[in-house]
């Protein structure tokens, strides 16, 4: 019952705060110690198979001492259960960046809105990879359709699987294994290497709730009537056409839903990465509509989540209450 205490207040508090930039937050350490560990091992002149190798050690560093740190922290707490309940939804509440996605998403709509492609732009780079000094309006506001559905799953939906499977310590290790895959696991000449195990992980353990997201989204676009016959369909067709097995799942219902066409060349670093179009192309304009409508369905699909999957902790409280 602890576990499901912590989960549920950090998942309204995440709603209720967001991230604020001046907090102290796990990912901001985890960071840290990926930045250092990155300028440390993987050094150009190293083998495919060094990199690799220290790779793999960066990912066992990073990921054992989040959990291991975050366990310890909580095992002190135990002898005041009000403390431990306390400390456990903070760290359950920094796993969860439902708020904060909404946040930077409106940011953008802001610019846009006062017709500032610049801030717009820079905006936009700090919450994808891609470049971004050369987009467009439209393509700015794709850009932040994507990753806002993308981050649906990644964001929301993952870590709250995890955390209530596991508690918070459960849900940093997940928070420290996709924020490896986020700074090291890119598909270029640098990180190819030294990211290759980062990047598989990541895609591992983002299998199932990239699934999962996608069926709540289709529940959530029922729920707010939109489109879904052609967010079934297009979810159905488009949902594995990404580099990625999963990012795709949640862009594909959106796509659908919106009547939009996603995904397609982008570069990254200086390059260009040819990436599958996701959805039909309806000849459709995009707007910061779209994007509202995308921000509510991510606040939508997470309370969905929440609400099955606290149901699901409670059956299994009520078989085993342990």
């Amino acid at each position: 019952m602890q576990i499901l205490i912590m989960v549920v207040a950090g998942f309204w508090l995440d709603l209720l705060l967001g991230d604020p930039h001046s907090w102290p937050h796990p990912v901001k350490v985890m960071g840290r110690l990926i930045y250092y560990l990155t300028n440390k091992f993987n050094h150009p002149g190293y083998s495919s198979h060094q990199k690799r190798w220290l790779g793999l050690m960066t990912w066992i560093i990073t990921v054992g001492l989040s959990g291991i740190i975050i366990y310890f922290i909580l095992y002190l707490c135990r002898f005041n259960q009000l403390l431990y309940l306390l400390v456990g939804t903070y760290f359950s509440y920094t796993c969860i960046s439902t708020q904060q996605l909404a946040i930077e998403a409106r940011k953008i709509i802001k610019l846009l809105q006062k017709k500032d492609l610049a801030l717009a732009r820079q905006q936009l780079a700090m919450i994808v990879g891609r470049d971004t000094k050369n987009l467009n309006r439209e393509e700015i506001l794709k850009a932040t359709i994507e990753t806002v559905a993308e981050n649906t799953s990644d964001g929301v939906i993952a870590p709250l699987c995890y955390l209530m499977l596991g508690g918070p310590t459960l849900g940093i290790i997940y928070k420290s294994i996709n924020t490896l895959d986020s700074m090291i696991g890119y598909n270029n000449e640098k990180y190819r290497d030294f990211g290759r195990f980062a990047a598989k992980c990541d895609d591992l353990v983002n299998y199932l709730p990239a699934r999962i997201t996608w069926l709540l989204l289709i529940i959530s676009g029922w729920i707010l009537q939109g489109d879904v016959h052609e967010a079934w369909l297009v979810g159905k067709r488009d949902c594995k056409k990404h580099l990625s097995p999963n990012s795709a799942f949640p862009e594909a219902v959106v796509a659908g839903m919106l009547h939009l066409q996603l995904g397609g060349p982008h570069y990254y670093f200086g390059k260009l990465v040819n990436k599958p179009y996701i959805g039909d192309d309806f000849q459709v304009m995009v707007n910061v509509n779209h994007l509202k409508k995308t921000i509510t369905m991510l606040y939508v699909t997470a309370i969905i989540a929440l609400i099955i999957l606290a149901g699901l902790r409670l059956i299994y409280l009520w078989k085993w209450p342990i």
